[in-house]
């Protein structure tokens, strides 16, 4: 079967579009990105055409072909006929004849549809390539215009910048200049300044006065913080010339308007038809402060700006000088009504009760003047040296009325009271709740409370050695033991024997003098002077009490004496004890003792006092030594006191047991001679006898002495007993200081006893009847 070569397909004409194209639309595809929406509507698109429907001829033929079998119905539906051909197949020949123009009738059929696809194929690529050379030659004019576009663009941008840099000149210009007027500024305000202070309507209380005066401050801090500056130091001078003028302008102001206002409360007091003198009675009267404070009102402002700016040590003068300006004229006003409302006081009242009330109405006033001052003054009422000019004068009419009669005063008690009234009352209490408006009050009042301590400390002393050292005591005040005496009976004859209110006088006159002082000083006075005092007053008490017992040994007896200044040291010794001090003082005194030696080598010529040489040497011994010495009173009694109990004890010892005492000495010596004689091998006949038959020993002369010493017991004893009792009210005191007693009167015996069992038989022991020493403790036991 011949092929026919018209059906063979030509080949396509192979052209650039189809690259190009694909180029273009890969470029157009990054360029120019589909969003996710356009991609889903191509996608839903797709699924649309996916199956697109058999063409309406194909669909018939499709039909018949499957309905008639062999018969075969053709349609040439490219050429618009409706013939059918129809065929009988009667042999093989005729079959392949017809199967052959059919399949010739296909293929050409087929070839033309194709060829008609073909042409329509070329025809799209030949607007394709018309397209993309419009596209080229677009995108050429796109280029070209991309680059006119960047000329332009860079071109602007170069403009832009020169624009920015000139408005940046601009500005930088504009804040030069801005910075060159704030800065000349306070230069250009020197005439405007200088014009509205020499204005004759212009004074402290025209309302442009304060506003020019903090522009003048202003000017005057530029120009001194940048003196760098042309002719800043010809302004500076000129605006503190201003200054200067507006500052003494507010000064003469203050002083215009203070004086105005002391004027008026004046003539408030003549018009009322008194004078100061009836306006005494109520300082706080309203003529002198609610008036004082309206009349002055309008300074207010001005002295508020004034301390506003006392930072400033310009402000701080003038300020300075306002506080002195008020000062004078407060003074000028209440000076009168203090200084005759204290004379009052001076006329009418003693001088504990003129302190109290002096100081009381002088602090009444000070706080309504601190009141007034802080009405102007708020920011300076807190500095006490700004009220100075005006307390110190009314202080010191207190002061001047008070000290003339410091002086005068002999009463200690009344000199204590002041300083409990000063201390406590005045100084503690009332300075204490009110410290702020009271503060310029306390100098003068310590000032006081100093004389008044050295008043008392002068009066206390004289009060030592006038009436403690050197007492002159009277017969009464020797008369121990009568007084004691006495006091008992009066004691036994009142309800409670334990209330004596007469115990005083039994005591020894310094000695009461000396507890009675010392406690009164003890609150009045500074540790450091009171303990001086105490030292002082215990020691010379101390040698008035040791000076009255040997008057007493005297006029009664030896123990008498003895009692009466242990009595004396112990009530001294316990009334001392509250005090908490220490009763020692170092005092310090120049020798001169050592130049006698070195004046003498300087008289025999060994020694130069023109030796310049030896200068140092020289100056070291012609200077003189300082002593120390310590003297502490209270450990001086306790040595006293320990001194006199001995004394007392042994002296009772030796009243109640010699006898014994001279025996054990006299057998202690035979002891020793014969002991010695021993080894001498020389011995006296005398002294080799056994003890018994020693002249001394024999029992008749122990049972005698035995005898003498228990009758001394029994009789002697207890009369140092009853006076121990009388002297010595606390029976412990006399427990403490029988108590050695009883133990030497307890070892006399057991000496002896040892003796008589060593030396005597039983039958001299029992002749000599020595009492048992439990029975001679439990009789001493007794007489307690």
């Amino acid at each position: 079967m011949a092929t026919n070569p018209a059906a063979t397909p030509p080949n396509l004409p192979k052209s650039g579009a189809i690259s190009k194209g694909y180029n273009f639309a890969s470029t157009w595809e990054q360029n120019a990105p589909l969003t996710d929406q356009q991609q889903g509507a191509i996608v839903m698109l797709s699924h649309a055409v996916a199956e697109s429907p058999f063409p309406a001829n194909l669909a018939q033929e499709r039909t018949s072909g499957q309905d008639n079998g062999l018969s075969v119905s053709t349609k040439d539906n490219n050429f618009g006929n409706s013939e059918a051909i129809e065929a009988i197949l009667v042999n093989t020949n005729q079959f392949y004849k017809w199967f052959t123009d059919l399949e010739s009738a296909m293929r050409s059929e087929t070839e033309e549809k194709y060829q008609h696809y073909v042409n329509t194929l070329t025809d799209r690529i030949q607007t394709c390539d018309d397209i993309l050379r419009q596209v080229d030659e677009t995108l050429d004019l796109f280029n070209e215009l991309q680059l006119q576009h960047q000329a332009v663009a860079t071109k602007t941008k170069t403009l832009h910048d020169a624009c920015d840099r000139l408005v940046i000149e601009k500005q930088r210009l504009i804040e030069f200049a801005e910075a060159l007027r704030s800065k000349l500024k306070y230069f250009d305000e020197l005439e405007n300044i200088t014009s509205n202070f020499y204005s004759p309507s212009m004074n402290v209380g025209n309302a442009n006065f304060l506003p020019l005066l903090k522009r003048l401050d202003e000017c005057i801090s530029y120009v001194e913080n940048n003196p760098q500056y042309a002719e800043s130091s010809v302004y500076l001078l000129k605006f503190r010339q201003l200054q200067s003028r507006a500052l003494g302008m507010i000064r003469s102001h203050v002083l215009s308007v203070l004086k105005s206002a002391s004027s008026q409360v004046q003539a408030a007091i003549r018009s009322s038809g008194g004078n100061k003198a009836s306006l005494s009675e109520g300082v706080e009267a309203s003529v002198i402060y609610v008036r004082f404070k309206a009349a002055a009102s309008e300074l207010k402002p001005v002295l508020e700006e004034l301390e506003s700016r006392a930072s400033r040590k310009e402000y701080i003068h003038v300020l300075a000088e306002c506080h002195k300006l008020y000062c004078e004229q407060r003074l000028s006003l209440i000076k009168g009504i203090v200084h005759q409302r204290i004379s009052e006081f001076a006329k009418k009242e003693g001088l504990p009760s003129l302190t109290r009330s002096g100081c009381a109405y002088l602090m009444q006033v000070c706080q309504l003047e601190h009141q007034l001052f802080d009405h102007f003054f708020p920011s300076s009422s807190e500095d006490v040296l700004s009220l100075a000019p005006l307390i110190d004068p009314l202080s010191t009419y207190l002061y001047d009325t008070l000290r003339p009669k410091l002086i005068h005063e002999t009463n200690v008690d009344f000199l204590c009271e002041l300083v409990d009234i000063l201390k406590v009352e005045v100084l503690g209490e009332q300075l204490s709740r009110r410290s702020e408006s009271l503060a310029g009050l306390r100098p003068t009042l310590e000032r006081i409370l100093a004389d008044v301590h050295e008043r008392l400390t002068f009066r206390a002393r004289t009060h030592i050695r006038d009436e403690i050292a050197n007492y002159i005591p009277s017969d009464e005040d020797l008369n121990y033991p009568a007084k004691l005496e006495q006091s008992a009976d009066v004691k036994s004859e009142t309800a409670s024997p334990d209330a004596n209110p007469d115990v005083f006088k039994t005591w020894y006159p310094p000695l009461e003098k000396t507890i009675s002082v010392l406690s009164k000083l003890y609150r009045c006075l500074e540790p450091a002077v009171f303990t001086g005092l105490a030292q002082e007053a215990v020691e010379v008490c101390s040698v008035s009490i040791q000076k009255a017992s040997k008057l007493i040994v005297k006029r009664s007896t030896p123990m008498d004496g003895q009692l009466f200044l242990i009595k004396h040291l112990l009530i001294l010794r316990e009334q001392i004890a509250p005090f908490d001090i220490e009763f020692s003082v170092t005092h310090k005194e120049l020798d001169f003792s050592h130049l006698l030696e070195h004046l003498r080598r300087i008289l025999r010529g060994q020694a130069s006092l023109f030796d310049w040489s030896r200068s140092t040497s020289l100056a070291r011994t012609l200077s003189p030594r300082v002593l120390e010495s310590q003297v502490d009173a209270k450990k001086e009694l306790e040595k006293s006191l320990k001194a006199t109990c001995e004394e007392f004890i042994m002296a009772v010892t030796k009243l109640v047991v010699d006898p014994m005492l001279s025996f054990v000495t006299k057998v202690t010596a035979v002891k020793v001679a014969l002991s010695s004689g021993t080894q001498n091998q020389k011995i006296d006949s005398v002294m080799a006898k056994p003890l018994k038959e020693q002249a001394f020993a024999t029992p008749e002369k122990v049972a005698e002495l035995v005898q003498k010493v228990k009758s001394a017991i029994q009789q002697e004893l207890p009369v140092v007993m009853g006076k121990m009792k009388l002297y010595l009210q606390n029976p412990s005191t006399r427990t403490i200081l029988f108590k050695p007693i009883k133990t030497n009167i307890v070892e006399a015996h057991v000496q002896v006893q040892s003796l008589l069992k060593a030396e005597y038989s039983p039958e001299e022991k029992r002749t000599i009847n020595m009492v048992s020493i439990p029975e001679l403790e439990a009789e001493l036991d007794n007489l307690l």
